[in-house]
């Protein structure tokens, strides 16, 4: 079994300019055009049981349309996990109806939500998201659209573990995109989850190894980004790796298994 634990996709009427904004910012080829068929159709391709896709809430004003269609997706070959903002002061209550709608994790993203990850707003969701049961995925370390102002380091995802302990936290990208040294520095150990989304093939295969090893096969998990990343490519590439089957098989599939008490 492989489940993909950190994938996108937009409605139909937005996907092909949302898919067209966010490769001007990337730089990169998306693999899929963005929309739930897209990622379906990709989804089977690369031989994966479940993608599951994170919608981000860049304003206040899109959490009840985000998760709208998010409620649409809550079983079968995609699921969808919701989606909230930090700055929203009816917080608590957006999250109960994302709980009521059956979703079971929700994403953050600290640098299209244009807050440092550390802040009050932050780790007051988190906190009351994690008494919830919800799993929470954020977007950790560099990314393209502010690359010189990263606004989830790994020494503020370090703070908010030690001050917030949630329970089911996944820091996407290995932790930290492309701060990795710091990720051994500060998060390695420690009791959150990270994710392979975007990462497989850029990041030193020795250094993955060794987070792996380090960390614990245990609270890896298999994620492409798509469509940043190809889902079939990034299948092969960690079938690939010195790892052992059991270390393979937490990473794709054990681990998201247990979170997602399949």
């Amino acid at each position: 079994m492989i489940i993909d634990f950190h994938t996108h996709m937009f409605p139909d009427k937005i996907a092909k300019g949302t898919i067209e904004f966010l490769q001007n910012i990337c730089q990169i080829r998306p693999f899929t055009d963005g929309t739930y068929h897209g990622l379906l159709e990709s989804t089977e391709e690369a031989g994966i049981d479940i993608s599951v896709a994170l919608p981000a809430v860049t304003k206040v004003s899109q959490i009840e349309s985000v998760n709208r269609f998010a409620a649409k997706y809550l079983e079968g070959s995609v699921i969808s996990f919701g989606g909230i903002h930090p700055a929203s002061i009816n917080y608590k209550e957006q999250l109960r109806e994302i709980k009521s709608m059956g979703m079971k994790g929700i994403k953050l993203h600290p640098d299209y939500q244009d807050m440092y990850f550390n802040d009050i707003c932050f780790k007051r969701l988190i906190s009351y998201a994690s008494e919830l049961g919800f799993i929470i995925v954020v977007h950790a370390g560099v990314d393209p659209k502010c690359p010189e102002d990263v606004h989830c380091t790994p020494q503020m995802a370090c703070e908010v573990l030690k001050e917030v302990e949630p329970e089911k936290m996944i820091l996407a990208h290995m932790g930290g995109n492309e701060l990795w040294d710091d990720v051994e520095d500060y998060l390695v150990g420690q009791d959150v989850y990270f994710d392979t989304g975007v990462v497989l093939d850029r990041m030193p295969e020795e250094q993955f190894v060794r987070i792996v090893r380090n960390h614990g096969a245990d609270k890896i998990l298999f994620a492409t980004d798509s469509p940043w990343g190809g889902q079939k490519e990034f299948v092969e590439i960690l079938s690939n790796m010195p790892l052992t089957e059991e270390e393979k098989e937490m990473i794709f599939s054990k681990n998201a298994c247990k979170l997602l008490n399949l």
